[in-house]
């Protein structure tokens, strides 16, 4: 008879179990030729030829896996040979990003990234982007969508469309009868998204990508004069997404209008924009709380994402914060239970991955944006929201000039008052000698110690961890060397990790 414990389990239930993925796709392919220009095969040949790259990775989301094989085959038979292809499957961390850590594994020269895109730019590989080709009725889209601004009484200064990147490919053709339709003073303005990218310069990739059958009248907007007061309307065409979320939250004063292609329904977003703030800001309250927080790295792919994170240390020592940095891959509840002493995570992530909402979480989860106004000593809100690596750099004050010093403030030990539990807190001061000296008299034998090779004990000072650890009920196992006699060995499990077998019975 197999001995089974109470608290113990071989696994074997969570290794067999199977995750349901929707499959994406084409919907309309009835030949091998729709399957052909749903991924953009020759395209992509012709880029992977023009470019002379050698080694290939060919990224795929969850949703797509079922088509990986027939593209590889496809592109393999019109590359022909001295090309290697490999797909990536399982990406590190979100699959919108792409995923050059992966590819570096593999020593890939570039990448073709299938499947919905937050076009982040790239800091290491050439990118070619295949969003595939979603149906969309092209009629019906801007018959409604012109219906929901005459609705409207607002004074229109300028509309800016956004697409899905799954319905790019009609992008022309929608602006060209809304151009029709609208007032000839009324600007419409759109950015194309780029097909290719280059981590030198994604700017000039995109300019590229502008159809020829553009009209004189219709006007492009770079990413760089985006959120400059031009407009005051956004046209979102694609359904319920992070890409829609985060629109409403870069663009709170505007008034943003859907068109789901699948429903084929419109509805007006900017209703729903106060309750997202609210919920931010309530967030952002809790952040200013914490002493001690988490940077996640929710990315390795998006340019700057290094530069940030050592501005988030920088902020977070100037507040006398306590922080420390995690690479965990993709986040869920359990991975981020195991850091306790933290009170406070900071995502760096893309701009579609910033925003974490799920209530699973042990801890509040905010944006590098909203780090910075939970710091400030006075918190103010405008209801600007950023998302962009580059700008909140940019908003970064400038250091002093040499020899001048920050100001502290006056009474570091003065309360503060929480807005979320209503009372006034000491908040606890990293970094300072007079954090150092309490710490010092708090200093027992049961301090988190670190031993060198000479086996000489130091005392690790100013440790958040340790002095979480410290006032913990449970601190592991004891060690108990020598006071114990050693135990009998006896037989384990065995088998491979799929499936372990335990050879011990009774």
């Amino acid at each position: 008879m197999t001995e089974h414990t109470a608290f113990s389990s071989s696994g074997e239930d969570i290794i067999a179990s199977t995750i349901d993925v929707a499959p994406d796709g084409p919907s309309y392919v009835r030949s091998e030729e729709d399957f052909l220009d749903y991924y953009d095969i020759e395209r992509t040949v012709l880029e992977i030829q023009k470019g002379d790259y050698r080694r290939i990775a060919l990224q795929f989301p969850d949703e797509l896996l079922h088509d990986s094989m027939p593209i590889f085959r496809s592109l393999k038979r019109h590359l022909g040979e001295g090309k290697e292809l490999y797909v990536l499957a399982d990406t590190s961390y979100g699959s919108c990003c792409v995923d050059e850590v992966a590819a570096q594994h593999v020593d890939a020269d570039a990448m073709v990234h299938y499947g919905h895109a937050c076009m982040s730019q790239t800091s290491r590989l050439p990118v070619i982007y295949v969003f595939g080709k979603k149906e969309i009725d092209t009629d019906d889209c801007t018959a409604k969508l012109l219906a929901a601004l005459k609705e409207s009484s607002t004074q229109r200064q300028g509309i800016m469309l956004r697409f899905d990147v799954a319905y790019a490919h009609r992008a022309d053709k929608i602006m060209s009868r809304l151009r029709n339709a609208l007032e000839p003073t009324t600007r419409l303005l759109y950015t194309p998204s780029p097909t290719i990218s280059s981590p030198t310069d994604q700017t000039e990739k995109s300019s590229q990508n502008i159809s020829n059958g553009a009209t004189p009248k219709e006007e492009t907007l770079n990413s760089q004069t985006e959120n400059e007061p031009d407009f005051n309307t956004v046209l979102y065409i694609g359904g319920e997404s992070l890409t829609l979320t985060n629109l409403l939250m870069t663009h709170s004063s505007c008034e943003v209008y859907s068109y789901d292609p699948v429903s084929k329904t419109t509805r007006l977003e900017s209703t729903r924009v106060n309750k997202l703030l609210m919920r931010r800001y309530a967030t952002v309250q809790k952040a200013r709380d914490a002493d001690v927080f988490g940077i996640l790295v929710g990315t390795l792919g998006v340019a700057s994402y290094l530069p940030l994170i050592s501005h988030l240390r920088s902020v977070l020592t100037k507040a006398h914060k306590k922080s420390y940095t995690i690479s965990v891959g993709k986040l869920n509840p359990a991975k981020l239970a195991n850091f306790l002493e933290i009170e406070c995570f900071v995502l760096v992530a893309c701009p579609e991955n910033s925003v974490i909402e799920a209530k699973e979480f042990l801890r509040p989860i905010v944006t590098p944006y909203e780090l910075d106004i939970a710091l400030q000593s006075e918190p103010t809100w405008t209801g600007e929201y950023i998302l962009d690596f580059k700008k909140i750099l940019e908003s970064e004050p400038k250091s002093l000039p040499e020899g001048e010093n920050e100001e502290e403030p006056e009474d570091l030990d003065q309360p503060v008052f929480s807005l979320v539990t209503g009372k006034y807190r000491h908040a606890k001061r990293y970094g300072t000698a007079q954090a150092t000296a309490e710490h010092d008299q708090k200093e027992s034998s049961s301090a988190i110690v670190l031993r060198n090779q000479d086996n000489a004990v130091t005392v690790m000072p100013d440790s958040a961890a340790g002095q979480f650890l410290q006032n913990r009920t449970f601190r592991g196992l004891e060690t108990r060397i020598g006071e114990d006699a050693p135990s009998v060995l006896e037989q384990g499990r065995s088998g491979i990790a799929r499936g372990y077998r335990d050879d011990h019975q009774s």
